[in-house]
């Protein structure tokens, strides 16, 4: 996943299960073309390329229990970090964030990827951040799906937006374009349907999901794919996984307005399309809407928040209750 996810979390019950003492903390710092590794107090550097991470797997298997601790990266570090997870090494992708105000506590100022190494291994052994868990071929294969449907529907956008301007030549060609790319859509969407078909547990799980009004099969397909701790984790979890949930920051008497923030992003733009259409649509969730708009003043957007949480809430107990029903 990539670094605007920011799925991981401290203090999972995977790291208390592990003498922290016995394990070797990885820094390890991914540019595209390089990686820096600081172990022990030692610095190393390899490609990134296949042959760069044999290198790297090969240098871990002589460490007693190496833990490797890297930033997301937009995308750098999928490969390593697959490959890692292939050979059975622990590891731990965090968000850049969370370690640039970690360097900063400790007074860091200075920047560069030797330094940045050093600082990750250093983070982790402070922190103790989430294991990585390897996705199953099934989930990424949707992923895939649902990433490649997501360029083709900004692209259609790209094309209206400049068809309301356009004439002439440019005008044709545009519109032939648009033309490919909603048949494009069409081819995407119905590879994502057969894919789910195809998958017992993931067909149950979406024709479960789809019982919620609102829920439809980008929804469905989405939940699937990026929350796969749907059904397994009380509600507030899910809710702070998928960013929906807002946070105190209140200081003394000083309580200013909670914010959402962080989560994940695909989830979070996705469930919101399906929170609008559930406000209109699905008659409980209407009128839960109509009373924070009208009882209660809400803004429009901060209702639609709390929209959108209620329907992750619900379908996590359809998910986590066989037995539970809609009314």
């Amino acid at each position: 996943m990539n670094s605007y996810c920011k799925k991981e979390m401290t203090s999972s019950d995977q790291q208390n299960n592990n003498d922290d003492h016995n394990i070797t903390f990885v820094g390890l710092d991914i540019s595209k073309a390089r990686l820096d590794i600081h172990t022990s107090g030692k610095h190393r550097e390899e490609k990134n390329n296949p042959e760069g991470h044999a290198a790297f797997i090969k240098h871990l298997r002589s460490l007693h229990h190496p833990r490797v601790i890297c930033e997301a990266t937009g995308g750098y570090e999928s490969a390593i970090v697959t490959e890692l997870l292939a050979a059975r090494i622990e590891v731990c992708v965090v968000q850049p964030g969370r370690v640039r105000n970690f360097a900063d506590s400790r007074g860091l100022f200075a920047k560069n990827d030797r330094i940045d190494a050093k600082l990750l291994a250093t983070f982790g052994e402070s922190n103790k951040p989430r294991l990585e868990i390897p996705t199953n071929p099934e989930n990424v294969r949707l992923r895939e799906m649902l990433e490649y449907r997501k360029i083709t529907t900004d692209q259609i956008s790209e094309m209206n937006n400049r068809l309301e301007l356009a004439s002439g030549y440019l005008r044709e060609g545009l519109e032939t374009r648009k033309a490919t790319l909603k048949e494009d859509l069409k081819r995407v969407e119905n590879d994502l349907a057969a894919h789910i078909a195809s998958q017992p547990d993931l067909a149950a799980k979406a024709e479960r999901m789809k019982e919620l009004k609102g829920v439809g099969p980008v929804l469905a397909a989405t939940l699937l794919a990026y929350m796969p701790e749907l059904g397994e984790i009380e509600g507030r979890q899910i809710s702070s996984l998928a960013g929906v949930a807002p946070h105190p920051k209140d200081s003394g008497t000083s309580k200013p307005r909670r914010r959402v923030a962080a989560g994940r992003v695909q989830v979070r733009n996705v469930l919101y399309m399906a929170a609008l259409s559930a406000a209109r649509s699905n008659p409980i969730l209407k009128a839960f809407y109509q009373r924070l708009k009208t009882d209660k003043g809400k803004p429009h957007k901060v209702a639609i928040v709390a929209v959108m949480r209620k329907m992750l809430n619900v379908l996590n107990k359809l998910l986590a209750e066989p037995k539970f029903s809609l009314a």
